[in-house]
């Protein structure tokens, strides 16, 4: 019995034969739930000027970037410019915009890349947030203005080698040593430390965990960049050693006692990812949507098969489910109302639909989509950071655990 021959596959760089519509026609096709009536003219101003930054600053240079591990440092000012640091922060020269708002522009900044995204979490959810909640005064007017306009850069060290999703395990040490403190220990994965002016780093002291501010130039403190990576490679992420780096007690952040002043912070970070991580699934899905009502196979577009339809509508259900998610959440954090066990599930549910849409995406694009001249694989890389750092799929698994039984897991 004989088969039917295979027809030939067309060759990887065919020409495609029709030109897909322009991206702001699929975006509006895209919207099937009308999400755009959501959001007020501020924020879609605001969103509007940020993808414009995105557009013109971002994509044009990301490629060159990713490939060679670069952060671009030009670009903090430009950030700084556009009131994207410290942005939901209230005075000290900051911008004071709405949760949503925050949201809004994350996930227009990882629509370019995550680490550019990571970078304004770094900045603003993390050190920022941290001074401004905890700092002193001093503190607060010391650095605050000079981080929101991005002339100062600072990071956050929680994270140790052998302390991540346990930071009550954490053996830095800082011991009160006459009119000051003496710092000791190691800090890993630590977001922009090796060019960073400040470093907000917590310690165990006799009076439980503490923050201090400590000057990158503080003798003993020193930065070296994790690589090679295959992950967010156009950020940084270092080690840090503290070897008897010695700060006044003015360094130490007041108002700041126990894992609730970090973890305070990281709830601000997992917040910006669970609308940030939309942003890199929204770019890959219509990468892949534009992508498939061009490239011609067995001589029609890719979009005309089922199973592309299929695929195509999967992603855009959960973008949209995870974009409402987002919005509902911000408005309760607008609202003073939020939980963190809120976070937690958007933090877990809208990073792990991202990856899964982004690798659909890259399965869309065949062959062409293991290049960086598409952004569908970038982004599934640089999404396997965001689903570890700030709470692993694994310990927000256990909060809303807990959270539903009134029993911890964790031990």
């Amino acid at each position: 019995m004989s088969m039917p021959a295979t027809p030939p596959l067309s060759p990887a760089a065919s020409p495609a034969a029709t030109a897909a519509p322009d991206l702001e026609t699929l975006r509006t096709a895209s919207d099937v739930l009308g999400l755009d009536g959501l959001l007020t003219e501020d924020e879609l101003a605001l969103r509007a000027k940020v993808r414009t930054f995105v557009d013109e600053r971002i994509r044009p240079n990301i490629k060159d970037w990713y490939e060679n591990a670069v952060f671009p440092v030009e670009i903090v000012r430009e950030l700084g410019g556009l009131g994207l640091l410290g942005m939901h922060l209230e005075g000290y020269g900051c911008p004071g915009r709405s949760a949503v708002e925050y949201g809004i522009a994350a996930m227009e900044l990882e629509a370019g890349d995550s680490g550019l995204r990571t970078f304004v979490s770094v900045q603003g959810s993390l050190a920022m947030t941290a001074i401004h909640r905890f700092g002193s005064e001093e503190q607060k007017n010391r650095y605050l203005p000079g981080m929101a306009r991005g002339e100062l850069i600072g990071c956050f060290g929680l994270t140790e080698p052998t302390a991540g999703s346990d930071p009550s395990s954490m053996s830095t040490l800082a011991r009160h040593d006459g009119g000051g403190w003496v710092l000791s220990g190691t800090k890993r994965w630590i977001g922009l430390a090796s060019i960073a002016d400040v470093a907000v780093i917590w310690a165990q002291t006799d009076d439980g965990v503490r923050g201090f501010l400590v000057p990158t130039d503080s003798p003993g403190f020193s930065a070296v960049p994790i690589e090679p990576k295959l992950s967010m490679r156009a950020s940084i992420q270092c080690d840090v050693s503290l070897a008897d780096v010695r700060l006044p007690d003015s360094a130490l952040l007041p108002g700041a006692k126990g894992l609730r002043g970090p973890f305070s912070c990281l709830n601000e970070a997992r917040y910006g990812i669970l609308w940030g991580s939309m942003g890199a699934a929204r770019d890959s899905y219509e990468e892949a949507l534009k992508y498939s009502l061009e490239r011609l196979q067995f001589d029609k577009p890719l979009a005309a098969y089922q199973i592309t339809q299929e695929k195509l509508v999967n992603m855009l259900l959960e973008i949209s489910k995870g974009v409402l998610l987002a919005i509902h959440t911000g408005r309760l954090k607008d609202a003073g109302t939020l939980e963190p066990v809120q976070i937690s599930v958007g933090k877990l549910n809208n990073v792990r639909e991202a990856i899964a849409i982004c690798r659909e995406a890259r399965a869309i694009l065949g062959g062409n989509g293991i290049t960086l001249d598409y952004s569908p694989l970038r982004h599934a890389n640089n999404l396997e950071s965001v689903r570890t750092y700030e709470g692993t799929d694994e310990v927000h698994t256990l909060i809303l655990g807990q959270h539903i039984t009134g029993i911890s897991a964790f031990r």
